[in-house]
């Protein structure tokens, strides 16, 4: 009986991996010319020249990331939708006003050594354990725009839920400015911050533009001989430009704000690096060991659609190969500035993310 039940049991096993590898378990027809997969073709460099094919939404999207991504592939391919008014893009709009709703805070426009910044505090005031700690924040917007859009979706999460202060950069940007004003800018900023905060309890981040520059601070940093500070957030962005098979998955998937002729570098595509070495490190610190082995712990997030996915995981790579603590986070059939959108689960989880990891590196 023992034997019969064990052999049942083979049979069964063997039935459902049949399933799992060929979706049945009995023998069909070949396929015919015309239902079988277009070929892939392998070039003799290891290129691969892929046939087309339908790519559905990740099954492992929440209800509501399912339908905030279909949303957004739809606006990408609506170039009114992309125009900014007064540095709002109008796909941006409905999240703008959801998260004044959400985390309405006591907003203060400033200049801090010459540079405009809007800081963002808790009406309840900052979290006793936040009170020596602020977050320094760069906007996204490909130095050439998005504020104050960008700045508020990257700065209202994080103050009202990490109850800590938050101060946004209104950095210099291109066409009219070049580099290094922004990081000039930044320094500015983080240099009289340091009379009142030691460094250990300051933390930078940004997405997008303001992720890069993130980077491109903390080598300014190095080369003026400024202390580091205690913790960096790189979102949505690298250590050094663009490229790697994301490049190849994301715009036809539909991230349409990344450009196929920013496939390699492309730095020089962004105006405001139009006159310099996109090599250099002080824009790409990943080109330097030195400067790269030397940055404070570093958070990278990114998704598998956005179109820095790449170079998010390259950075990471590097970074930990130097000996840096670094984490990196992917969202699975995310995009590009993914977390803007407060009501989606992914993007909660990636404030999550972000708040724990400056709480817990700050002041350390």
């Amino acid at each position: 009986m023992k034997r019969v039940r064990a052999t049942i049991l083979v049979i069964a096993i063997v039935s459902i991996y049949a399933i799992l590898l060929h979706g049945q378990t009995k023998p069909q027809n070949e396929p015919t010319a015309e239902s079988k997969p277009a070929k892939v073709v392998v070039e003799s460099d290891g290129t691969v020249e892929l046939p087309a094919e339908t790519v559905p939404v990740s099954r492992f999207l929440s209800a509501e990331g399912k339908a905030y991504l279909t949303q957004h592939l739809h606006d990408m391919q609506e170039p009114d939708r992309l125009v900014q008014d007064n540095g709002v893009p109008r796909f941006m709009v409905p999240y703008v006003e959801r998260q004044r709703t959400l985390f309405d805070l006591d907003t203060a426009d400033q200049k801090i050594a010459g540079v405009h910044v809007v800081v963002y505090s808790p009406k309840n005031g900052v979290d006793a354990r936040n009170k020596n700690r602020v977050l320094i924040q760069l906007h996204g917007g490909g130095f050439s725009g998005c504020w104050p859009a960008c700045a508020e979706l990257e700065s209202r999460p994080l103050a009202a839920l990490g109850k800590i202060k938050v101060v946004s950069v209104d950095y210099r940007e291109g066409p009219d400015n070049k580099f290094p004003a922004a990081s000039e800018d930044v320094s500015s900023v983080y240099r009289e911050l340091l009379k009142q905060y030691k460094p250990e309890n300051v933390g930078i981040y940004g997405c997008s533009a303001g992720g890069m520059l993130t980077g491109e601070a903390v080598a300014w940093f190095q080369k003026h001989g400024m202390p580091r500070p205690g913790a960096i957030g790189i979102f949505c962005a690298s250590a050094g430009g663009f490229g790697g098979d994301a490049a190849y998955t994301s715009t036809p998937l539909g991230e349409a704000r990344f450009m196929p002729e920013m496939r390699d570098d492309g730095m020089r595509r962004l105006g405001y690096f139009s006159d310099s070495d996109p090599k250099d490190p002080l824009i790409s610190p990943i080109h330097s060991p030195e400067v790269l082995g030397k940055f404070p712990p570093t958070l990278l997030i990114t998704g598998t659609r956005a179109m820095e996915m790449s170079s998010a995981i390259y950075t990471h790579s590097q970074l930990v190969k130097l000996g840096v603590d670094a984490e990196l986070h992917v969202w699975e059939g995310m995009f590009h500035g993914f977390f803007y959108n407060p009501d989606v689960p992914e993007s909660r989880e990636a404030y999550d993310v972000m708040l724990k990891f400056f709480d817990r590196h700050l002041g350390q």
